[in-house]
């Protein structure tokens, strides 16, 4: 609708620059800088190079979603900046520049969770979000289950990683094969020609002492751990490591207990609608076992197009926009940078 603000987004909290562009839940535009080839020499981020590459596109970046838009600064009502969690570094890069940018056209700021954004930025691909939604949110970073019943006003963690996130798991494992970083597309690519029952790893968090104390938790570093003893096991008898079977095996065991807890916090809570998001959910075995699954108990699973999922300005504009459709109040212009922002605080 017309009548609807004009919300800018800007993402700076690991390796992209996004800048996106919204108008209600339509998506006018989404530029995008990744520096992710400068880290892959270095098997990860390094956050000093991540900043740095930030300082560096985000004028140019900002420029193109304007123009991709067609609108000026002048046009748009407000400006949404991710102010955490995230690298410290390059989270100040975007919340300087949005700041300058706001006080420049004078235009209110909205400083937001990244992590609220993986699931506003659903609405870009679905419309409104039904509330109470559970949101599965995979990433590099963060692998963890939230009862969203206001997005606007915050949301209920409901579990969380306890050691490596999913997708800190699937670049670990994509080094011990020899896959590039990061490590998610190639292992989906390599899964394909693979036999995800070929090697029985292990679930973690799945045993019933396990579930008692960490019901909705999730541990990864013991999966990672076994790959590597199994790998390694067929290195020293001198035999091939098939890398596909591998890679489908360890797949198969990271959706399994995603899939299995996420639907166990919809059971349990009596909700229909479960929204995945973050960079893991462009893993193609991740969505298709959620909604496998999903079907057999009356479940919705609402899941971003593969570009939504990473990191990028859309769905930091997208949740500005549901901010400022709520009547939520703009955040001071000396609003921080927080690494650490916790789940709970939507908008600082």
């Amino acid at each position: 609708m017309a009548d609807e603000p004009l919300i800018l987004g800007i993402e700076t909290s690991c390796d992209e620059t996004g800048v996106g562009i919204v108008r209600g839940h339509t998506l006018l535009a989404d530029a995008l800088a990744s520096s992710v080839e400068e880290h892959a020499r270095f098997g990860g981020v390094v956050p000093e190079v991540a900043s740095r590459a930030h300082l560096e596109a985000i004028v140019p970046t900002m420029d193109r979603a304007l123009s991709e838009a067609g609108v000026t600064l002048a046009d748009i009502d407000a400006i949404a900046v991710t102010s955490g969690p995230g690298l410290a570094g390059a989270l100040l890069v975007g919340v300087a520049a949005a700041k300058g940018y706001a006080l420049a056209a004078e235009k209110p700021v909205y400083g937001v969770n990244h992590l609220a954004a993986h699931v506003a930025v659903d609405t870009l691909e679905h419309g409104p979000l039904p509330e109470p939604a559970i949101a599965l949110l995979v990433s590099g970073g963060h692998s963890s289950l939230l009862l969203v019943d206001d997005l606007a006003r915050g949301v209920t963690p409901l579990g969380a990683t306890i050691d490596d996130a999913a997708g800190e798991a699937f670049d670990k494992v994509a080094r011990l094969l020899g896959l590039p970083f990061p490590g998610g597309p190639p292992i989906d690519r390599e899964a394909r020609a693979g036999d995800a029952a070929a090697i029985a790893f292990p679930r973690g968090l799945t045993a019933a002492k396990d579930l008692a104390a960490h019901r909705y938790d999730f541990s990864f570093s013991g999966l990672k751990t076994a790959v590597a003893r199994w790998v390694e096991a067929r290195q020293r008898a001198g035999e091939p490591v098939p890398v596909a079977d591998v890679a489908a095996s360890f797949q198969e065991a990271v959706c399994d207990v995603l899939t299995t807890k996420a639907l166990a916090a919809c059971r349990a809570n009596g909700i229909e609608t479960l929204v995945i998001g973050g960079g893991v959910a462009a893993n193609s075995r991740l969505r298709a076992l959620a909604e496998q699954r999903a079907e057999k108990y009356g479940i919705r699973v609402r899941v971003p197009r593969p570009k939504l999922c990473t990191d990028n300005g859309a769905m930091v504009a997208a949740l500005g926009s549901h901010l400022v459709a709520a009547g939520v109040a703009p955040s001071r212009l000396d609003l921080p940078a927080d690494s650490a922002l916790p789940l709970t605080t939507v908008s600082v």
